[in-house]
């Protein structure tokens, strides 16, 4: 099994990904801004099992097709692109949100979280950079390398738990300030959007 140094390492540069901006983390705090910690946390969850799929796509070699075959790499990040798009139009589309009641909330829950597995996956550079980190920490002399690769996988998953989550719990608060007015709101459903207009284009225009 690992060493205690390289799963501390592991785990501190897990935590420091976290935090460095990108579009997992801008969605987290986004929608927990617009709807409230819960859902946050909820979409952090529908992230961290895309996270999931993709370490099952290292640890047994899947992954590498991605990283080898444009057909495919470009096929999977226009659809993850479209799909942000979607959530813009959504987004930009949306009225200013009232309370709503229990049972239509645990519905908005489903979509979040669907939401989050469906953005997380359809990101092929995650798996990408998933091949090129977490084998990185991996040792032949200490056993199974795909036992290796699915325990830093989860490693790095509750690391990504830890820090979004944080994340989750601040945009709620904020939220809960901004949400109380309507106009504020409007102001920042348009950012919202206009920040998955954004990550739509970077990841359309990405390179392997």
């Amino acid at each position: 099994m690992l060493s205690v140094e390289t799963l501390v390492t592991f785990i501190t540069a897990s935590v420091l990904l976290g935090l460095a901006p990108g579009p997992d983390n801008i969605f987290v705090l986004t929608q927990s801004a617009l709807r409230g910690k819960g859902s946050g946390l909820i979409v952090m969850f529908g992230l961290c099992t895309g996270l999931i799929v993709h370490t099952t796509a290292v640890a047994l070699g899947v992954a590498i097709v991605f990283k080898t075959s444009a057909i495919a790499f470009t096929a999977l990040k226009f659809i993850g692109a479209g799909y942000l798009l979607y959530l813009a139009w959504k987004v930009f589309t949306a009225p200013v949100e009232q309370i709503k009641g229990r049972s239509e909330q645990k519905n908005n829950y489903r979509k979040l979280y669907f939401r989050g597995i469906i953005m997380n996956i359809t990101n092929p550079k995650v798996s990408i950079f998933f091949l090129a980190f977490l084998p990185q920490f991996a040792d032949p002399t200490r056993g199974s390398i795909t036992l290796q690769l699915i325990l830093l996988g989860g490693l790095f998953i509750l690391a990504t738990i830890l820090v979004f989550g944080s994340i989750a719990l601040l945009g709620g608060t904020i939220g809960q300030i901004i949400n109380q007015s309507g106009h504020i709101q409007r102001i920042l459903n348009k950012f919202a959007g206009a920040v998955f207009v954004a990550l739509a284009l970077k990841l359309a225009t990405s390179s392997r």
